[in-house]
């Protein structure tokens, strides 16, 4: 399991090197061309930045938010923690609109928590999910695994370990609780990787040019 995790790992590594390395040299072509390289690296680098920034758009998630993400990050970190349920009801899974009908194969269950974690503040997200996980529908506790490097990526797991159920079912609601979960979104750093190596790139083609 180790070794596969460590392959995922090295595997998503790779990749974004070379999404950094894309975007470097999309961005280093459309700023030589924009200054006075020749025009077909001007052409060349407005479409590469377009679709590098429509890229990193799609999959950006939201600076803060009180939504969880839909599962964790296949190969990421991940630690189980209690939670309070602050409620529980049934939405359109399209809309995200309370609906009557919590038999309805459009409907989902949105499980508001309130995440306390070791080492993180408590804070509070929203988890969808289409069944009801841990019988959460008739409890006020739950254990959830997140990813603490991204907080508010929350899953609820069917069958939590039974020592963090015992923890869970003694633990007390917080006193402060963090409304909103902050973090960079997604692609961020590799943007900012990319960026990077535009400058490295431009520095040296505009010395000797």
């Amino acid at each position: 399991m180790n070794r596969s995790i460590s392959s995922l790992r090295r595997l998503f590594s790779s990749l974004r090197l070379v999404a950094a390395l894309c975007i470097g040299l999309s961005f280093a072509a459309l700023a030589q061309g924009a200054m006075d390289g020749p025009r077909w690296l001007l052409l060349t680098g407005i479409p590469a930045t377009a679709l590098v920034l429509t890229i990193l758009g799609d999959v950006a998630e939201p600076l803060r938010t009180n939504i969880a993400m839909s599962g964790l990050r296949s190969g990421g970190p991940r630690a189980f923690a209690p939670a309070v349920v602050n409620g529980v009801k049934t939405v359109d899974k399209k809309t995200g609109r309370p609906v009557l009908d919590g038999r309805s194969v459009e409907s989902v269950f949105a499980f508001d928590l309130t995440v306390m974690p070791d080492e993180l503040p408590a804070y509070r997200v929203q988890v969808i999910h289409p069944l009801d996980l841990q019988g959460l529908l008739h409890r006020s506790r739950a254990v959830v695994e997140y990813d603490p490097e991204q907080p508010w990526r929350v899953a609820i797991p069917n069958n939590p370990p039974r020592e963090w159920l015992d923890r869970a079912n003694s633990v007390s609601p917080p006193a402060e609780v963090k409304e909103r979960v902050g973090g960079f979104p997604a692609g961020f750093r590799t943007l900012v990787m990319g960026v990077a190596l535009a400058a490295v790139l431009l520095v040296p083609v505009r010395l000797l040019g």
